[in-house]
């Protein structure tokens, strides 16, 4: 492609920019509305647990006050700073949606900044859900054109994707002319990071990547906005997103993902959502162990094989000996070892079994000690996160379950109900269940309300 041919930076601008809302189709709406609330109850959990302490501490520290909420509390800063909290609440229980193909949280960087400029402007809920949907489409596409190609070179699609999806909403709900979002992906481009570090020891950075990319994507957009240049082939250029962190990968880009059908296909609604507030790479074992349990009936395990995707073995079964014995909540997270054998013990795995108590648990320590990760034969990745369980119990009888479509993706995605559920025990850890309920029926109902209302909601009591 030639430097002055119109590539997908042009075709992403043309998109955030001419977009109508009555273009989006009725149940693309309807999976926006879903994702929103879920991400919203997850935010209210977050703020339940000592992350959220340190981040909304520096926060205020950083603004020192402004016009834009932060969830779950009476605190308010400059729109880019809530816009970093808000990201960190809604990713910081790694509960939220994912796009298994693209193998992006796209909620958590969309959305932040999306509530905050659209408070900051005083618009609709209308436009606010107009440009989440942009966002999230952004997003995807671009995970999906490289094909979870990040995970070879040692970044998080999210924190490298949400810059440029967040340069897109905020440009688009400051009424950015095209050529303001070509400048803003331009710009993104010289922010655009999220290494995997945090994975050697369990550290919270994971945590900061969606927020910071929202920050840093309204602050692209201004930029832009007020007549910054940036480069124009932010994506596909010589030194471009591609070239830069994919290296020799770069050559499996599919650039058609990233155009083919934009505007009339939607892929965001493919996006699943999260039944455990763990790794989605383990979630089809999780799953299988859950029907494991059910036929256990208390008898004894001698030890457990754990079928996962040769692709994920890095980020969740290796180093072995580290996932056996997690330090923190995180690393947990991040164990199939100590998740599924949390699943095999109890039949479930919530936000409980993330505290300092369950993390302890003598029985889960030593049965996540004679787990061992294999290659499952029959995985159906990254269309979906397929996983299996196979069990020896010590009289030398064998359990084996395996899952193809793990719970909450593709034809087995969470319904209204499930969400709607999911977010009221989110939520009601956070505040009373008639504010929750008041939260989920603002968020139904977000498109015919200023976006101040649900705001309003979101702040503390």
């Amino acid at each position: 492609m030639s430097p002055t041919s119109p590539g997908p930076s042009h075709a992403l601008a043309g998109f955030a920019h001419g977009l109508r809302f009555d273009d989006i189709p009725a149940p693309v709406l309807e999976r926006a509305r879903i994702h929103i609330l879920d991400a919203l109850g997850i935010g209210l959990a977050s703020t339940t647990f000592p992350f959220s302490r340190a981040t909304l501490t520096a926060v205020e520290a950083l603004s020192g006050g402004g016009g834009a909420r932060i969830i779950g509390t009476a605190q308010t800063a400059a729109p880019r700073d809530a816009a970093l909290a808000n990201g960190v609440l809604i990713h910081g229980l790694d509960y939220d949606d994912t796009h298994l193909q693209a193998i992006v949280h796209p909620t958590a960087a969309v959305l932040p900044a999306v509530l905050a400029v659209a408070e900051q402007r005083g618009l609709s809920g209308r436009e606010a859900l107009a440009a989440y949907c942009v966002g999230m489409e952004s997003t995807v596409r671009l995970g999906t054109a490289i094909a979870g190609g990040f995970h070879h070179t040692g970044f998080h699609g999210t924190g490298v994707f949400g810059h440029f999806a967040a340069a897109l909403v905020a440009g688009r709900l400051m009424g950015a002319a095209p050529a303001d979002h070509v400048n803003a992906l331009g710009i993104a481009a010289s922010t655009a990071s999220g290494v995997q570090l945090y994975l050697e020891e369990g550290a919270g950075t994971k945590r900061l990547h969606p927020g910071w990319a929202a920050s840093a994507g309204i602050t692209a957009a201004t930029l832009a906005r007020h007549g910054f240049i940036g480069p124009s082939r932010a994506l596909e250029g010589r030194f471009g997103l591609f070239e830069t962190h994919l290296h020799s990968h770069a050559a499996n880009v599919d650039l058609r993902a990233l155009t083919t059908g934009l505007g009339s296909e939607w892929m965001m609604e493919q996006t699943a959502l999260k039944p455990y507030p763990v790794c989605h790479y383990i979630h089809g074992a999780a799953d299988a162990a859950g029907e494991i349990f059910a036929r256990l009936d208390g008898a004894a395990i001698a030890s457990v094989d754990i079928l996962l995707p040769q692709e994920t073995m890095g980020t969740v079964a290796d180093p072995i000996a580290q996932k056996r014995a997690v330090s923190n909540a995180y690393e947990a997270q991040f164990s199939a070892p100590f998740v599924i054998a949390a699943m095999l013990l109890n039949g479930r795995f919530g936000l409980q079994d993330l505290s300092d108590e369950a993390l302890a648990n003598p029985r889960t320590r030593a049965l996540a000690a004679r787990c061992t990760c294999v290659t499952d034969p029959q995985s159906r990745f990254p269309a979906y996160f397929s996983g299996g369980v196979r069990v020896t119990l010590e009289s030398g009888e064998t359990l084996s379950a395996h899952v193809p479509i793990n719970n909450g993706a593709g034809p087995r995605r969470l319904s209204l109900e499930a969400a709607r559920q999911k977010f009221m025990e989110n939520a009601g850890l956070a505040v009373s269940p008639d504010r929750a309920q008041a939260l989920a029926e603002a968020v139904a109902q977000i498109e015919t309300q200023p976006l101040s209302t649900l705001m309003e909601l979101l702040t503390a009591p």
